[in-house]
């Protein structure tokens, strides 16, 4: 049996496009954070290698910089989830015009142009035969 509570909710479309809108533009964040933050690891371990750290210092650096690599596909992968709920829910719920469905299209538009380009990986930092 439904509540009181979830019933509403499920009958209120403008609230839920609002909160799966509001998933993307979180998700949409992380990832240009992430991305961000692989970069200017990637700067700062280049650095250290200039100035000639201790090597268990660039170790430990790398790791950090690895760790940042490996968050990126998984919000990249979250990211999808959201947008794929959105559309299927703008799709299927067909939501009245409103200011969160001209975000909810703005969004879908955007991602629709993001997901055919391929991001190329930087191995400049690798040497063959490493683990990346």
């Amino acid at each position: 049996t439904l509540t009181m509570a979830s019933r509403s909710v499920a009958k209120d479309p403008e609230k839920q496009l609002m909160i799966k809108t509001k998933a993307c533009q979180r998700m949409i964040k992380e990832v240009a954070y992430y991305k961000a933050e692989a970069k200017e690891n990637e700067g700062k371990l280049e650095k250290m290698k200039d100035e000639g750290r201790d090597p268990y210092d660039i170790k430990k650096f790398k790791e950090v910089l690895d760790e940042s690599y490996m968050m990126i596909p998984d919000s990249q992968q979250r990211l999808k989830q959201c947008v794929d709920d959105l559309c299927l829910f703008v799709e299927t719920e067909n939501p009245g015009e409103s200011e969160w469905l001209q975000k909810a299209k703005k969004i879908l538009d955007e991602y629709e142009g993001e997901k055919d380009t391929v991001e190329e990986t930087n191995l400049d930092n690798y040497n063959e035969g490493e683990a990346f």
